[in-house]
């Protein structure tokens, strides 16, 4: 895969994509999906992603390289899947120009064709689409040859909690639920990304429910950065040489993996930030490390 700042948009990617079209029309079994992917990823990176790509979906190559956003095509009455994922893609592009962001975005609603099912009483319901969607960007990926780990494992991340921010916007969301959602993120990068999907989402046309959705996020994204500053002003409860008294042992690699899991432990929220509380943990811990060895 072509690094994203190797991608031109002063080329028009529509013009590139007629040659591939002459090609295949002409049964030239020549050209590779890597290059198909090629001319798609310019298509992502320009400011208006939702032309070519309902090019590609006019022609017959969407339905060919990505059958998945073919399938949410009409599983909504009020709206349509997947123009409503054009939309997104298209606002995505007002934030930001990260081709694996627009990847995400471009694949965020996938899981909802494999989940959607109807419930007496509450209508079409959607459970875990996000969930399921991430699960299925390995195969997706694999087969238009994708490779880098890295940025499969960043789109999968993004899709897999795409909704948790929606259901974080409460003024009543406690601090822990918070650090939970940064600490499954893994960085403030991607929880800024995720944010900014969750902002391109809400593409309803009511003005003051979509400002009232925006205005929840950004006090959201104030709470986060607050968080984020509590955490990098992170104080241990308990020392690497206390661990060393309480178990009676010299310095070790053991000694980090149990103040990394004590740390992580502290900020999702499973023990306080106290001596005592942190104590009973790491003995907890080594206790049940030695009886794996």
């Amino acid at each position: 895969m072509k690094d994203r700042s190797k991608f031109s948009n002063s080329e028009d990617p529509l013009k590139s994509l007629r040659e591939i079209i002459f090609y295949i029309e002409n049964n030239f079994q020549i050209i590779s999906i890597e290059r198909i992917i090629y001319e798609f990823n310019k298509i992502l990176l320009d400011k208006n992603p939702s032309k070519g790509i309902f090019f590609y979906y006019k022609i017959g190559l969407l339905k060919i390289i990505l059958p998945e956003l073919i399938n949410i095509k009409g599983i909504h009455k009020h709206k349509d899947n997947f123009y409503h994922t054009l939309k997104v893609v298209d606002n995505i592009s007002n934030y930001s120009n990260n081709l694996w962001l627009k990847w995400a975005a471009l694949l965020h609603d996938i899981g909802k064709y494999l989940t959607k099912k109807y419930i007496s009483n509450i209508g079409w319901t959607f459970y875990s689409h996000e969930l399921i969607g991430a699960k299925m960007i390995d195969s997706i990926f694999k087969r238009l040859k994708f490779h880098k780990k890295k940025n499969i494992k960043y789109i999968k991340n993004i899709i897999k909690y795409s909704s948790r921010p929606i259901t974080l916007i409460s003024y009543l969301t406690t601090d822990s639920s918070i650090k939970k959602l940064l600490v499954n993120m893994g960085n403030s990068n991607s929880i800024e990304d995720l944010i900014l999907l969750c902002k391109s989402d809400i593409t309803t046309k009511n003005f003051f429910k979509k400002k009232q959705f925006k205005q929840k996020l950004d006090c959201f994204q104030q709470k986060i950065k607050k968080i984020g500053e509590k955490k990098n002003k992170f104080v241990f409860p308990i020392s690497g040489d206390n661990i060393m008294n309480i178990f009676n042992i010299n310095s070790c690699k053991e000694i980090g993996i149990l103040k990394k899991l004590l740390k992580k432990a502290i900020i999702k929220g499973i023990i306080q930030n106290d001596f005592n509380k942190a104590k009973l943990f790491i003995k907890k811990l080594f206790i049940k490390k030695k009886a794996v060895k």
